[in-house]
């Protein structure tokens, strides 16, 4: 086991049920700085694990350990921290409660705080969900929270975007072997329909009219479907792809009792120095929606990704997107 625990105890869960003896996994890169001042806070996303944020973290970088203490907490329903495939009876498997974005950032917030005694973060970053909790923690902590990078994801999920998420979960479910999420075997039907669903969302129409999946090691669109998507779910708990799913479609920054709904009001609190980065060609997480949401932070700039990898273009799987990426957070980490 290559992370850390850190025990929640009973927590009161935003949408009423109580989380008890909540688990929240970490890891830490890097030494925390005597005065607690070299802190970044880089959250999962969508079915993603601490291991799965590391392509971004290394000597050299922005995220580079030598300079920085980096945390990067497992978002709630992944499998390591609390999760429908390991909490136990009765919130166990399809019972599982509702998790929102304020829950997750709220605990990883516990976390920070009485975990380190830390009381301000250099910087949060984060892609697609991990954008969202990005976002999250930047108007929710405004004191605390100096600069923030969101790419590739949202302040809030719009609904073409919600709509695509159904045509995953209608994939996922339509398994018998789903059983109502009581399986006794993964329904690797449903999760392979789950890959094939995604492959046209995650990656642009460029992106395969130029077989760039030929730079990943496939020999055939075919090959590709099924060697990299369908084994990228299959790897996966299909109710705690559900759980998560659930947290994404009903993301909102401004969903919870700080804002109590006016996502203006929660853009507008978010003090910190912002570079927003979304791609140019992401389907689901679309530039314009992004370019709203920064017209309304009152010092945020949003510098889109070029390049024809989609949404996967914060995904680690293009060194020139990372490169972008990268140059972005070293500029904003140098600034006051």
């Amino acid at each position: 086991m290559d992370y850390e625990i850190f025990d929640l105890g009973d927590v009161p869960l935003q949408r009423g049920a109580t989380l008890r003896n909540a688990r929240l996994a970490y890891k830490t890169y890097g030494k925390l700085d005597a005065d607690k001042g070299n802190v970044i806070v880089y959250p999962t996303w969508y079915s993603g694990q601490h291991y799965d944020n590391e392509w971004l973290i290394g000597p050299g970088m922005a995220l580079d350990p030598g300079k920085y203490f980096i945390i990067v907490p497992n978002m709630l329903g992944n499998g390591l921290s609390s999760s429908p495939s390991n909490t136990p009876e009765p919130y166990n498997l399809s019972r599982f409660p509702d998790i929102t974005l304020y829950d997750n950032v709220r605990l990883q917030h516990r976390l920070v705080t009485e975990k380190f005694g830390i009381e301000r973060i250099a910087l949060v970053t984060g892609w697609s969900m991990g954008a969202q909790q990005t976002n999250q923690w930047g108007c929710l902590y405004p004191d605390m929270v100096q600069r923030i990078a969101p790419f590739c994801g949202s302040a809030r999920t719009a609904p073409h975007n919600i709509v695509f998420l159904e045509g995953v979960k209608a994939a996922l479910t339509a398994d018998a072997a789903w059983n109502g999420g009581w399986y006794s075997a993964p329904p690797s039907k449903g999760l392979r329909a789950v890959g094939r669903v995604y492959a046209g969302w995650g990656l642009s129409q460029p992106f395969y009219m130029q077989e760039l999946w030929r730079e990943l090691g496939f020999s055939s669109l075919e090959d590709f479907l099924v060697g990299f998507w369908e084994g990228f779910f299959l790897q996966k708990d299909a109710n705690n792809l559900l759980a998560m799913l659930w947290s994404w479609q009903h993301g909102d920054i401004s969903d919870n009792p700080v804002f109590k709904g006016d996502f203006k009001k929660a853009l507008g609190a978010i003090k910190a120095r912002a570079i927003v980065m979304p791609a140019e060609r992401d389907l689901y997480f679309p530039v314009a929606d992004n370019e709203w949401e920064v017209s309304h932070m009152p010092n945020a700039e949003c510098r889109p990704i070029p390049g024809v990898w989609g949404h996967f273009a914060g995904g680690g799987s293009s060194p020139v997107d990372t490169r972008f990426i990268d140059t972005a957070l070293k500029e904003l980490l140098a600034t006051p």
